[in-house]
């Protein structure tokens, strides 16, 4: 989708057709490079066509949804085309009433990438200032401030999508270089004109699913490194727990191939070559004393692990594979004409459907949701078995250093105590959050919107579920390395010795009890960076 040029600017070309999760991710957060957007020639007819079909059809003094009549349950009332412009200002007025938290500066970016690629599908009829200055702001990094809330998720995201509205017309506050301002003094030190919309400008704008699909499309992409995170965490407990490597020998797998359980248990199994600390199943049995013609032994080491270990594919594994048909639902989102009405350019004809419908993205995230929160409960089950001397097999208590008898710090202190109470604590609320939001529809707007899709707040929620389930990884990867701090790192697989490496550079070994919580914003940091997919066999 894009190339460098010699000045080192990213050129990005858009059709309304190509664009991806990894492209909106990029753009969303990528602060060391400077983008230029520009519109392909097809898009540009489309775009041009589509417009000349609305001005044909408001010249016939036909009634059109929200361009000559008014919006939802007031559809029956047609008004003069003399009205028609203010109307589409006075629709951003009357829904500029979200609340709660400002959306972070990636969903607003994201937002606005998406809603731009919708409208140059050409299908919206918007004037073409519309799109130029959605990608101006972008280019200028100047991103509307959007409240969270306010969203059913049907006639698309109106609420929040008014503020991205409201700056194209001078109007409102936007965020530039991390400061609230006015977007009228902003406007007037960058030179940027706001622009005046034409009859149906303002109702594309708000009438769609970008905004959901911009928190679907990050927490998609989160979610993506989580997977492999989980399987890094899966391979070094196994090591920690002095466990059974053959539990992801891919024969096994072979025999129930969900690609992403086979995935999930490959990783594993490369991540766990050559180590002295998890062992081959033949290992494990030539280790254990032979029964010869004794009626009962007890077995040095088991031959199987406990279920949140021996079974992690199986769990990671769905993660995997609902990333997979998600980011194809996604995908099509983020490249649908998801307004109405919409524009016929062949027939010259205008339609009113249902496209603005976040029904694909709610049913995505309340999936993802389900996923991931299933991922934080899973390494929250292996930190408890990492931390409890009942189960560890002889690490220390809580992960405690190794005093001497005499040593006055013996029995001061407690380890990883207070690290695995907050990580259950956050498993606890990820799943919490992950209820399904797609089932509690509320009928709205005079029953005009009697059946919603709820799929801001599914996305919303997802990536709540990811940021909490980044922190329970974040907790247990410390954890398993103070766990082969103890158990002795020299016996660990060259791959997860450069894993324990990656997070040795960024905490220090636990040697007695200290505060925590900047450690986990460092590991935190760690996964959301992706710097140690490099190391991955």
């Amino acid at each position: 989708m894009s190339k460098m040029t010699e000045k080192e600017i990213n050129t990005i070309m858009l059709d309304g057709n190509d664009l991806t999760i990894e492209d909106i991710t990029k753009i969303a957060r990528c602060d060391d490079m400077q983008n230029e957007y520009k519109i392909a020639d097809t898009a540009l007819e489309r775009i041009h066509k589509s417009n000349m079909v609305k001005q044909d059809i408001i010249h016939k003094q036909l009634p059109i949804y929200g361009v000559s009549t008014g919006f939802g349950d007031s559809a029956f009332r047609q008004i003069s085309p003399e009205k028609t412009l203010q109307l589409q200002k006075n629709l951003i007025q009357f829904l500029s009433c979200g609340i709660g938290p400002v959306a972070h500066r990636d969903v607003a970016r994201a937002t606005m990438i998406i809603r731009a690629n919708c409208l140059i599908k050409g299908n919206s009829a918007v004037s073409m200032e519309v799109i130029e200055q959605i990608l101006t702001l972008l280019e200028r990094d100047i991103t509307p401030i959007i409240p969270e809330k306010g969203s059913v998720g049907a006639s698309g995201d109106l609420v929040p999508l008014s503020y991205l509205a409201s700056i194209l017309i001078g109007e409102g506050k936007v965020n530039i270089r991390g400061e609230e301002r006015s977007t009228k003094d902003v406007f007037a030190e960058e030179k940027i004109q706001p622009i005046v919309l034409e009859a149906k400008d303002g109702l594309a704008l708000v009438n769609g699913t970008s905004f959901m699909s911009a928190f679907a499309c990050l927490a998609h992409s989160d979610a993506k490194q989580l997977a492999a995170i989980a399987d890094i965490c899966t391979a070094l407990t196994s090591e920690s727990l002095l466990g059974n490597r053959g539990h992801f020998y891919p024969f096994i797998h072979e025999q129930k191939p969900h690609p992403g359980q086979q995935k999930s248990a490959a990783l594993i199994y490369s991540l766990l070559q050559h180590s002295q600390l998890s062992k081959e199943y033949s290992q494990i049995l030539q280790d254990n004393e032979k029964i010869d013609s004794r009626s009962f032994v007890e077995l040095k080491q088991s031959i199987q692990d406990r279920y949140s270990v021996r079974c992690a594919p199986h769990i990671t594994g769905v993660l995997y594979d609902t990333l997979d048909w998600t980011s194809q639902w996604l995908e099509i989102e983020v490249n649908s004409t998801n307004d109405n009405p919409i524009f016929d350019t062949e027939t010259n004809e205008v339609y009113n459907g249902g496209n603005f419908y976040g029904g694909h993205v709610v049913q995505a995230m309340d999936a993802l949701k389900v996923a991931v929160a299933n991922i934080a409960d899973l390494l929250d089950r292996q930190l408890q078995l990492i931390v409890d001397e009942k189960f560890n097999n002889d690490l220390t208590a809580n992960l405690i250093p190794v005093f001497h008898e005499s040593d006055y710090e013996n029995g001061l202190h407690h380890g990883f105590k207070g690290m695995q109470i907050a990580c259950s604590a956050l498993t606890a609320e990820a799943l919490k959050f992950s209820s399904p939001a797609s089932i509690f529809s509320r009928s709205t707007e005079s029953h005009n919107q009697d059946k919603v899709s709820m799929g801001t707040i599914a996305a919303r929620d997802a990536r709540t579920i990811v940021e909490l389930t980044q922190n329970v990884a974040a907790i247990h990867l410390i954890a398993l390395c103070q766990a082969l701090d103890l158990r002795g790192i020299d016996k660990m697989s060259p791959n997860t010795l450069k894993m324990y490496q990656l997070v040795r550079d960024k905490v220090p070994f636990v040697d007695r009890d200290r505060a925590l919580e900047q450690d986990i914003q460092s590991i935190v940091a760690l996964i959301r960076s992706g710097e140690w997919n490099k190391h991955l066999p």
